[in-house]
């Protein structure tokens, strides 16, 4: 855990060498800002200690809205000081000069960083929109064409993102008038006693074929038992390697659900896609329900037509983006043509409290409505 922190705390590290030493600043004036540097850049220390986890601030929601902003605009300080020296690198070799940045470019980047913080901050904590996709789906039945169900993920439900947030996303979903509604995961970020208020209007999502949801890998944070038992009272119909059949008249369409690939490390079974998939019946269009999208090839070997996952909130910044693909298969935001198969990883509808900011990488509600494809391939 300390390593954590450590990391965590590089980019202010960086900041107070590269930008802050050089500014023409009386001493105490740096001092001041160097402490408040390292005491931002510390705030999953502080949500340890405010709740025994780093997923889980107790703060009231402006003080997180304010360490979510602080800490993101030192992480873009830090990137934006490096671009600022690597300038100044290639000024001094063109110039065969020692050369220094002004100090009034360096109050520049630091505005453009806060700006850019506070953008990203009120992009990821709105209510979000519905954004619509159309799916062909091999050999689907005339009976479920243009079939509509909406995917909700990694909601992250939270000091951040609390009751008044969470009964918004429930309008907004009901209204969104789908046959189905489902959620892939991440929930939360606390307990059940501490987020019993919070995840009430959940109860409120209504679809004709019902609501059917999926563990992420933060149920495994906080007592996954009992948050399997509180969601199932909430309504939901959990699919931990399980799947349902829905039916329209005589056709059908699987409805699957895995497990998260943390849940052994937790003591619980991991995705099992063969015991999801046994006695399905034969013909049918199989939809995948997986909270991670790293094992979307194994599941188009196995015949799934589509697979719905969320986990990697799509990257949250334009070109950050790039550092999760090889966690993920190379799959963060968006749709994927995968050996036959469609995925699609959402956004993520909520962020995790602990860095919240998104630039370019918006949240999203998502309306899919199935179409057959051409053909019936």
């Amino acid at each position: 855990m300390t390593i954590f922190h450590l990391i965590f705390a590089t980019p202010s590290l960086y900041v107070i060498v590269r930008w802050l030493l050089p500014l023409s600043l009386p001493l105490w004036a740096k001092g001041g800002v160097a402490v408040t540097l390292l005491a931002a850049s510390q705030y999953h220390l502080w949500s340890r200690l405010s709740s025994g986890s780093v997923f889980a601030p107790e703060f009231p929601r402006a003080i997180v809205i304010l360490f979510n902003w602080a800490f993101g605009a030192i992480l873009l300080l830090a990137l934006l000081q490096i671009v600022l020296d690597l300038g100044t690198l290639a000024t001094m070799v063109v110039r065969r000069e020692v050369l220094g940045a002004p100090d009034a470019a360096r109050y520049g980047i630091a505005g453009v960083a806060a700006l850019l913080g506070a953008v990203g901050v009120a992009g990821a904590i709105r209510v979000p929109p519905v954004r619509d996709i159309t799916v062909a789906v091999r050999d689907l039945p005339p009976s479920f064409d243009g079939y509509r169900l909406v995917q909700l993920t990694d909601l992250h439900i939270s000091r951040l993102f609390p009751q008044r947030w969470t009964r918004a996303v429930v309008d907004r979903t009901n209204a969104a008038g789908a046959d189905l509604i489902v959620v892939t995961g991440d929930f939360i970020d606390g307990s059940v006693d501490m987020r019993r208020a919070d995840v009430a209007p959940l109860a409120g999502l209504r679809a004709p074929d019902g609501v059917y949801a999926i563990p992420g890998n933060h149920e495994y944070f906080f007592d996954y038992g009992g948050w399997m038992r509180h969601l199932a009272g909430l309504g939901f119909r959990m699919l931990p390697n399980a799947h349902r059949v829905l039916a329209r008249g005589g056709d059908g369409l699987v409805l699957a659900g895995v497990t998260d690939a943390s849940a052994p490390s937790h003591g619980e079974p991991g995705p099992d896609l063969d015991a999801a998939l046994s006695r399905r019946p034969p013909g049918a269009p199989v939809l995948l329900l997986d909270h991670q999208p790293r094992n979307a090839r194994r599941a188009a070997a196995r015949g799934v037509a589509l697979q719905l996952s969320g986990h990697t909130h799509g990257g949250m910044i334009v070109g950050l983006d790039r550092l999760f693909r090889p966690a993920n298969g190379g799959f963060v935001s968006g749709r994927y043509a995968v050996d036959g198969m469609t995925l699609y990883v959402s956004n993520g509808t909520g962020l995790w409290p602990g860095f919240a900011l998104r630039l370019g990488r918006p949240p999203e509600i998502t309306r899919i409505t199935l179409r057959a494809a051409p053909g019936g391939g």
